[in-house]
């Protein structure tokens, strides 16, 4: 029981931090072996394993915890991050990892864990408690990005209207690195409608004009009765907030 407590700290472990508590491979070898048998820990996944309560018989750590430890650049990220921050509408069976190293999804105590892959680097927060999670803003402009597979557009409506404020300086910076000219179109529009709730300044979305592609777009391919909004370029709902009270109709998330 010596390095139990030093475990239960840990909430979830992985292997080469089993050999770091140990001091050796084959330490953690008996050790993994010994604890799992006795129910002080159990698996989740190759080289993951969750401590036990001894109390509770519950894995100490929560699924962000064991989300952050899948790998060494996992991340919290997507609906997931919203979730964590308390700005979600629907909580999800399903946590949503960003790393550049994959894996395949896998359950453990009744949740998901899905691999979305890496498209920026900045905008993540190391957390004292072994959270790593994106920004908020990184979330956002990651959200808007890919919601027709981390929620739905109903979904991330939802969420952005629960937010009380961005950093614009922090959405510009992901918008600049994406290097995306239909990412800050999509962003502009969806976000001018959060504008004055969220505080967001003219000088915001005149950046993300100056970065509108050429030719015409479409908010998303599955759109019926779409209307042209002249100052984004864009064929898009006419209005998207009203989405929200009648659900989405005309599109089915992925």
């Amino acid at each position: 029981m010596k390095h139990y407590e030093k475990l239960l700290a840990l909430g979830c472990v992985t292997r080469s931090q089993l050999e770091q508590v140990t001091g050796s491979p084959s330490a953690a070898d008996w050790l993994c072996r010994e604890y799992q048998r006795k129910g002080y820990m159990e698996r989740i996944k190759r080289n993951l394993y969750a401590v036990i309560s001894l109390e509770t018989g519950q894995c100490v750590a929560n699924r962000y915890q064991i989300a952050s430890h899948i790998s060494d650049d996992a991340v919290v990220s997507y609906h997931s991050a919203f979730e964590y921050y308390g700005y979600a509408n629907q909580v999800f069976y399903e946590v949503q990892v960003t790393s550049v190293s994959r894996f395949r999804a896998f359950n453990y105590d009744g949740i998901t864990y899905r691999h979305i892959g890496q498209r920026i680097e900045d905008g993540v927060l190391e957390l004292p408690n072994g959270i790593r999670v994106t920004s908020l803003e990184r979330t956002v402009i990651d959200s808007i990005n890919l919601f027709e597979k981390t929620g739905g557009l109903e979904e991330l409506l939802r969420c952005l209207a629960l937010i009380p404020t961005l950093d614009e300086k922090g959405l510009i910076a992901c918008l600049s690195e994406y290097d995306s000219g239909i990412l800050y179109q999509k962003a502009g529009y969806v976000l001018s409608h959060f504008a004055e709730a969220m505080g967001l300044s003219q000088s915001f979305f005149e950046s993300c004009a100056a970065h509108i592609p050429k030719g015409k777009n479409y908010f998303y391919d599955y759109g019926q009765d779409f209307v042209w909004h002249e100052k984004w370029k864009l064929y898009a709902p006419a209005d998207l907030m009203q989405l929200i009270s009648k659900g989405v109709t005309d599109y089915d998330a992925i």
